[in-house]
């Protein structure tokens, strides 16, 4: 029989072998290793970023090293959280599923990372930077999937957010908060003399020229008590600061010496200065607030509390908003270097209740910031020599008081440049420099009640100023070169124990001279270099001035005591009483509702009047604001941004207001004055 030829069947394939649970899992963590490097570019990079070359975010909200190491690992690794919650319940998915969500997770990330990068490399702002960075995060997303080497950069780029906590840690600027090195500073050397009591007050973003009148002396009809102040002290009137960033300008004076690093405010970096200086022989009583140069063994704590990780928290994620989004920020991130009021602070009045009945002090003083308070109750005369100091952050905004001390809301993103935005700024600024004109005449008050004012040594300035020059708005180097007026020289007043009388010196005082003028006066010899001299001695010769924006690198600004812009003359329909005007238009007002029940004793007011009209209503457009018949500004109508076409008005008069229900209205300034009056919503 012959033999078969047919080929004995054979067995199917194999199925293809599935990954076993080590290989997937091996197969996630290197996926999460991908993500934790985008989330370091993306969140941890940039914050730590800023955070770092911002040590006075974490001195003003008095965090601990514990507080901001906190802070740190959260930023680090919470962002990443989420993700890892996602790609552990892809596991239960099959690969294609996997594989489609971490592309997509890649692409977003790829995305938001193309949203920075294209703000800083591109005039692309908004939903066309959204478009493009979209198109990005797609493309990049797909080379991704089909290279693999895509795949190895991102997973050994992993240790990018290691690295960016140890620059933190260690390198940055706000290393000193977390590290700080000693305090060893050099003690003064007492010298033959009296040591009089010195009571020293620092404001803050306070241009001279503010507080002018026409005349190029203080206004005494605003500001009474600077002129007090002013009719009573040595007026330094060609006084500049060093600059125009408060963790560079007040080291500067209070250690004498012109800027030169980068450092961060704190006693570890500037171990000489006024407070190790006078230390030795003078009680320290400082209240600071972004700074922490008073070293523990010189300084009594703070009463007010600590704020802690909450607000660091907060804060941190309002800035993570800013440096993601597509569009460039109107919020100034030092607008949250809000002074604690004496209620939040839980302390209790320091002072009877002066008798000013136009300012109603046993009413608003909720209001009162707490570093001021706290203050006030240590001005008392002592033993021993002591040295009062207080650096309160006014007049720098958030500007929120009226002159009268009431508090007002106010949106986080009114520009406060450009066309309209810039007027609304100053008078913001200057009601609230009428608030901090209250604070020093109850400080001179509280000096004359105690007995110390002919004793003490007292001296008010500012670290800088702030320019409102339209389109130069600020105190960066481009407001430094347009509106030096403005933004370097500021009040500078000293009262020598015992001077009645006032008398002006326009020698070229700059802030560097503070601290050695401060030695002469109480007889205490500093025992380090200084680049400033006593106004004792003759006044320099040169005539320029030295400004740094960056620490080491000075600017030459040139000129004498500025002369006050020119203001613009009050609208004249501001204080007169409207009757009935015909309907013609609408608006919507953001903060209509605050009109429904006022309480001015409790020193809330809604002053401030913000919303928007149509788009229709032509750029220019007049707008007056009145509450209960009477109008209290005439504002204009400024061109449509991405909030739409906007107005905001500044009531700064709060006898405009009454218990209770208030009526506003809003009407549009026509040719001749006429009146048409908006519909509200």
């Amino acid at each position: 029989m012959a033999e078969s030829t047919l080929a004995p069947p054979q067995a199917p394939p194999a199925p293809p072998e599935r990954p076993g649970p080590r290989r997937r899992w091996r197969g996630e963590v290197g996926r999460l290793l991908e993500v934790v490097a985008l989330v370091g570019l993306v969140v941890t990079q940039p914050l730590l970023d800023v955070l770092g070359r911002s040590p006075d975010f974490f001195l003003f909200h008095r965090a601990s090293r514990a507080d901001v190491l906190l802070l740190v690992a959260l930023i680090a690794i919470a962002p990443t959280v989420p993700f890892a919650l996602v790609g552990a319940a892809g596991l239960v998915a099959g690969r294609p599923a996997r594989t489609a969500l971490h592309t997509l997770v890649v692409g977003l990330l790829l995305a938001a990372l193309a949203v920075q990068v294209g703000r800083h490399v591109t005039p692309l702002r908004g939903v066309p930077l959204l478009l493009v960075a979209g198109g990005v995060g797609a493309a990049a997303a797909a080379a991704h999937r089909r290279w693999r080497a895509l795949t190895r950069v991102l997973r050994v780029a992993a240790v990018g957010p290691l690295v960016f906590v140890s620059l933190f840690v260690f390198v940055s600027p706000a290393s000193a908060v977390v590290l700080p090195r000693g305090h060893g500073g050099a003690p003064g050397v007492a010298g033959a003399g009296a040591h009089p009591p010195v009571v020293m007050i620092v404001l803050d973003e306070l241009p001279l020229v503010s507080l002018l009148g026409a005349d190029g002396r203080i206004d005494a009809a605003r500001y009474p008590h600077f002129a007090e102040l002013a009719a009573g002290s040595t007026w330094y009137r060609n006084a500049t600061g060093v600059s125009g960033w408060t963790p560079y300008a007040l080291p500067a004076m209070l250690t004498g010496r012109y800027p030169a690093e980068p450092f961060a405010p704190h006693y570890s970096r500037y171990p000489d200065n006024l407070f190790t200086a006078l230390g030795g022989l003078y009680d320290i009583k400082a209240e600071e607030s972004i700074t922490r140069l008073c070293p523990p063994s010189r300084c009594e704590q703070p009463v007010s509390p600590e704020q802690g990780l909450g607000v660091l928290v907060r804060e941190s994620g309002k800035l993570l908003r800013q440096v993601t989004a597509p569009v460039d920020s109107r919020i100034d991130p030092e607008d949250s270097y809000r002074e604690q009021t004496r209620a939040e602070a839980g302390l209790d009045a320091a002072e009877p209740v002066p008798d000013d009945p136009k300012f109603r002090w046993d009413t608003l003083d909720d209001n009162q910031p707490a570093r001021f308070t706290s203050f006030l109750a240590g001005l008392r005369p002592a033993n021993r020599p002591t040295l009062h100091f207080l650096h309160l952050l006014m007049p720098h905004s958030p500007w929120v008081y009226l002159p009268s001390g009431a508090h007002y809301a106010a949106p986080e993103d009114l520009p406060n440049d450009g066309a309209g935005w810039v007027d609304l700024a100053r008078a913001r600024h200057l009601a609230q420099l009428g608030y901090t004109d209250r604070l020093i005449g109850e400080t001179l008050r509280t000096l004359r009640a105690n007995g110390l004012y002919d004793q003490a040594l007292v001296l008010v300035t500012a670290d800088h100023g702030v320019s409102f020059l339209k389109d130069w708005q600020g105190r960066g180097l481009d407001a430094i070169t347009h509106a030096a007026d403005q933004v370097s020289w500021v009040p500078m007043f000293v009262k020598e124990p015992g001077q009645r009388t006032g008398r002006i010196d326009d020698r070229n005082w700059e802030h560097v001279d503070l601290l050695p003028t401060i030695a002469d006066e109480t007889h205490v010899r500093i025992p380090w270099r200084m680049d400033g001299r006593p106004a004792g001695q003759a006044p320099r010769q040169r005539a320029d001035k030295r400004f740094y924006d960056t620490p080491g690198q000075p600017l030459t600004i040139t000129g004498g005591v500025p002369s006050p812009p020119a203001s613009p003359a009050p609208d004249p329909l501001v204080g007169t009483h409207v009757g009935e005007k015909p309907p013609g238009g609408t608006a919507t007002v953001a903060n209509l509702a605050a009109f429904r029940d006022v309480d001015p004793a409790h020193g809330e007011l809604p002053a401030l009047v913000w919303g928007t009209v149509p788009a229709s209503v032509p750029d220019g457009t007049r707008l007056a604001v009145a509450v209960n018949g009477t109008v209290g500004a005439v504002v204009p109508v400024v061109q449509p941004d991405s909030a739409g076409r906007r107005f905001a008005a500044l009531l700064p008069d709060d006898r405009l207001f009454a218990a209770g229900a208030n009526r506003l209205d809003l009407y549009r300034v026509g040719a001749g004055g006429a009146l048409t009056r908006l519909t509200l919503s």
